[in-house]
């Protein structure tokens, strides 16, 4: 029974967190499955909302951090910005946070923003980073109501590489190292690590 649940526990790591999110009410039209590691950009959509399983051209991202400090994405422009929807539950994305802080920390034209996908309260969020501290933002996603500009997730982390012109350059299902993205940046005409 023991190796079972080793054996479990190694599968989650290695393949990333696919937690089902709750159900979205009744309204809300099902998201498609998310696209495979690495994926290349989805096709264009206007950022004044997008069908769902589709990603905004240039996404739209307004929110409150558990930092309580705003966050918009269109006033980080200029920058590549990482968004890594991850949550606690999840070992892989628990497991690339410290390296998502250091890129955020050693690289000043990548800025990085964590946005947990779970039900959890600020404060308990907050006393998890104290345990876990990142020199990025975060803020707490609410799953009935995930960022229509993004799709909702299917797996987690999923991560966006946001360019400096505020569009979509890559997305990544599962968990991304610095070099994967900074590769990414390269290949899309940014600087070389």
């Amino acid at each position: 029974m023991k190796s079972v649940i080793v054996w479990f526990a190694l599968l989650a790591t290695v393949t990333g967190c696919k937690r089902e999110p709750p159900p979205a009410p009744a309204a809300a039209p099902a998201a498609a499955p998310a696209a495979s590691a690495a994926a290349p950009t989805p096709p264009a959509a206007s950022s004044a909302g997008t069908a769902a399983g589709a990603i905004a051209e240039v996404p739209v991202l307004k929110l409150q951090t558990v930092q309580d400090q705003p966050y918009d994405l269109a006033a980080h422009r200029g920058k590549w910005v990482v968004v890594n929807f991850w949550a606690t539950w999840c070992a892989p994305c628990i497991k690339e946070m410290p390296e998502l802080s250091a890129l955020d920390a050693m690289r000043e034209h990548i800025e990085v923003i964590g946005l947990a996908y779970e039900e959890i309260e600020p404060q308990a969020m907050r006393d998890f980073l104290k345990t876990r501290p990142v020199v990025y933002p975060i803020a707490i996603l609410d799953v009935y109501n995930p960022p229509a500009d993004f799709a909702t997730p299917r797996g987690l982390p999923m991560t966006y590489l946001i360019a400096p012109d505020g569009k979509v350059a890559k997305q990544f299902l599962g968990p991304v190292t610095a070099v994967e993205i900074e590769t990414a940046i390269a290949a899309a005409g940014g600087p070389k690590a």
